[in-house]
Formats: structure tokens, sequence, C-alpha cells
């Protein structure tokens, strides 16, 4: 089953509603399982107002139940760059070769982890400056895949971010 599990994340408000609805659908209609993190005490709420319920603290996240993480953007995922939780996960995820993706304003989140030292990395074109201080090469494409990493630029690349994710994965 963990094969067909996808860790989530959303930032506990502001995510980037689009990107989350796109690239949740796209994975359900690709039978993925995914399990929503966040530090909400009880809802995430949209940047737009949709409200989604978490299943996962982010004091439970766990490499070794899922297949990949994936972290969602928006202005309220900025909160999270330095966050050492989600640092300590996706550098989990990144040992145990498995895929990590991230849109928008969130790969730069990957870059504070020290994942993306001299790797070619896309995202929110505004948000550039911030993933390069850390390392990573910038590179003007919607989607970027390099070894087990996925980072996209915006809530227009959402439908490839999400069968890029789902194609990796099958």
């Amino acid at each position: 089953m963990i094969e067909k599990s996808i860790l989530l994340i959303l930032a506990n408000k502001d995510f980037n509603e689009d990107e989350y609805l796109v690239v949740k659908t796209i994975l359900e209609q690709e039978s993925f399982k995914l399990f929503i993190a966040s530090d909400a005490h009880s809802l995430c709420v949209g940047s737009k107002g949709l409200k989604v319920r978490p299943d996962i603290s982010f004091y439970n996240m766990r490499e070794s139940n899922f297949s990949a993480v994936v972290i969602i953007g928006g202005r309220g995922i900025r909160n999270y760059w330095g966050n050492p939780q989600i640092h300590n996960l996706v550098n989990n995820f990144n040992r145990s070769n498995k895929l990590i993706a991230a849109i928008c304003s969130a790969p730069v989140i990957l870059a504070r982890a020290g994942l993306l030292i001299e790797k070619e990395a896309t995202c929110y074109l505004n948000d550039k400056k911030e993933l390069e201080i850390d390392g990573a090469v910038f590179v003007n494409i919607p989607v970027k895949f390099q070894k087990n990493i996925i980072t996209a630029q915006n809530a227009s690349a959402s439908q490839q971010f999400a069968q890029t994710i789902a194609e990796r994965l099958k």
C-alpha cells in the first residue's frame, strides 16, 4: 500500500487552492491515496477560502509510510521555508531515494534543506533569488525533474507537475 501513498503538505493558511485541487484530482484519478499533512489545529484554509482537514500533523510525518512527498505552494508556504520538521522529512525522503515534489514557493523549502545545491530547479518567479541563495540553479521552465526531485513554477504548471509525479511513481 505504501507504493500508492503520497504525503501532501499544505500550509495552515493561504495555500494555493488551484495547485492543490489539480494535483489532488490527477493523483487520485491515478489511484494514489493522498494524506494531507499540516500544522493546522483543525482546518487548512486556502487563499480563496477553501477548507481542507489534514490527516496528519507535522509531528507524525514519517517517510517510511509513503512513496512520495508533495509540497503545495502559495503565499502561506513561505512561512515554512525554514521549518526543521519539513527539512528533516524531505532529507529522509532523499536518503531513501523517494520522490520529492514542490511547486510555486515550496521549492525554496527543498533549497533551504540542502537538497538543491548545484541542481537545476524551478519555482515561482518572485522566489527565484531565495532559491538561488541556497545553491540551486534556477531554470525558467514550468516543471523540472532531476534525480528524485520535481519542482514546478506555479499553478499553470500544476497539471504537468501532477502528471510528472504520477509517471515517476508508476
